[in-house]
């Protein structure tokens, strides 16, 4: 979830969004298992703070569901089946339910309403209306209050998220050239660090808790980081605050130090006691590296065009109308210069309120999943409906070889990535 920030706007905690896993990766279990603890997500933020807490719901906040759930002794009682839903094209399915679907509800409700202080803040959108900018800080006071709540349930001390978002802005007013940009980071670091390692005390996993605060703090690094990365170019054009830009720091640093955290997270992971680590590798290993891959352009889902994003949500980066070479506006070498490009659409992107209400009238008029196409909540692009996306290899039709540790598909798809020591 990233947000349009004024010139002298904080950026704020950037969590949430980076791991977006291509369906056709994953096994039909794994792509199971991974919507139970979506939806468990959202129905543990419905269950504890009302239907309108489920606008929170991420990607990325899951993964403190997963967490827990692998390093705990599997049963029945992990899973129970919900209702049908939109967004399930009106199917039960069974969903992850306990105490790490609420520890994920608590720390996404917390960092959300940091997100829409720090709109409210930059007076984004709407929000530059004085009674929507109170409607929108009675929300996130509610939201603090409620997560804060679930915390102190569950014993996790929501004030270090909220210590954490306090510190970020005084950082980024005093943040500038030759400013080391992991001193920018660190409060991103420190908040997914808590999270993570309290999975471990969920867990009944007590020495768990080192190594996946070690794992939270650099997925802390890299969420910051590939957020400032792919907005770089929006947030100089707008005149936002930008890591990268306020810290000079160039691209080819901001991707070392990508895949440093990378090679930690790999390391912490290894560290760390599961019981069923499948997902969580899947998720914290090789979704994480494609995350990365992604948003510095140097790879694609293999299904889709080169340099398309393959999440479900967010505008392809760079500009669309950019010659190539099967462009039919783009001249002719040693020619006459071709006829003029077609001008640029103009991007109005919806604020985080804004997209999130839009977003809430295309579940419930299932257009999400049942629509041919529909217009994205935030940056109005045209969006294929869940229903009618086409998988490209079904999980390796015709040869069936996977690997052993994580089930990652072979040779008929991406080629067998995995690099696991098993």
């Amino acid at each position: 979830m990233s947000a349009t920030r004024q010139t002298n706007g904080s950026r704020g905690i950037v969590v949430f969004g980076i791991v977006r896993p291509c369906t056709h990766r994953l096994t039909e279990g794994l792509k199971t298992e991974w919507m139970a603890h979506l939806c468990g997500l959202c129905l543990a933020l419905r269950a504890d703070h009302g239907q309108f807490a489920r606008v929170v719901t991420n990607y990325d906040g899951l993964i403190v569901s997963v967490l827990t759930e692998a390093q705990a002794e599997r049963s029945a009682e992990q899973r129970r089946t919900a209702g049908p839903c939109p967004l399930r094209s009106m199917r039960t399915a069974p969903v992850a339910r306990g105490e790490g679907a609420r520890l994920a509800a608590a720390v996404s409700l917390v960092l959300a309403s940091a997100k829409v202080r720090d709109h409210v803040a930059d007076r984004d959108g709407l929000l530059k209306r004085r009674p929507v900018a109170a409607a929108a800080r009675r929300v996130a006071a509610g939201w603090d209050r409620a997560g804060a709540r679930t915390g102190a349930e569950l014993g996790f001390d929501t004030a270090l998220l909220v210590d954490a978002v306090d510190r970020q802005t005084g950082i980024e007013s005093l943040a500038g050239p030759g400013t080391p940009l992991l001193t920018v980071t660190e409060p991103t670091e420190t908040a997914t660090a808590a999270a993570f390692a309290h999975t471990a005390v969920l867990a009944g996993k007590p020495q768990n808790a080192a190594p996946l605060a070690e794992a939270g703090r650099l997925f802390g690094r890299l969420a910051h980081l590939l957020d400032a990365v792919e907005d770089r170019e929006t947030d100089a054009a707008s005149g936002a605050w930008n890591p990268l830009t306020a810290t000079g720091t160039p691209l080819v640093e901001a991707r070392r130090l990508c895949d440093d955290a990378l090679h930690g997270v790999r390391l912490a992971m290894r560290d760390a006691e599961f019981t069923d680590s499948t997902l969580a590798h899947v998720l914290l290993v090789h979704e994480l590296r494609r995350s990365v891959d992604r948003a510095f352009g140097s790879a694609a889902c293999s299904h889709q065009p080169e340099g398309e994003p393959s999440g479900a949500f967010g505008p392809p980066p760079g500009n669309p109308y950019a010659p190539t070479p099967g462009n039919p506006y783009a001249p002719t070498p040693g020619g006459p210069a071709g006829p003029p490009l077609p001008p640029e659409p103009p991007r109005n992107r919806r604020g985080l309120i804004a997209g999130c209400l839009v977003w809430a009238g295309l579940a419930c008029t299932c257009q999400l999943c049942c629509a041919n196409s529909f217009h994205d909540p935030w940056s109005g692009q045209e969006r294929e409906g869940l229903c009618h996306k086409n998988d490209c290899c079904d999980w390796c039709e015709g040869c069936g070889e996977g690997c052993n540790c994580c089930g990652n598909c072979c040779s008929c798809c991406d080629g067998c990535d995995c690099g696991c020591d098993c």
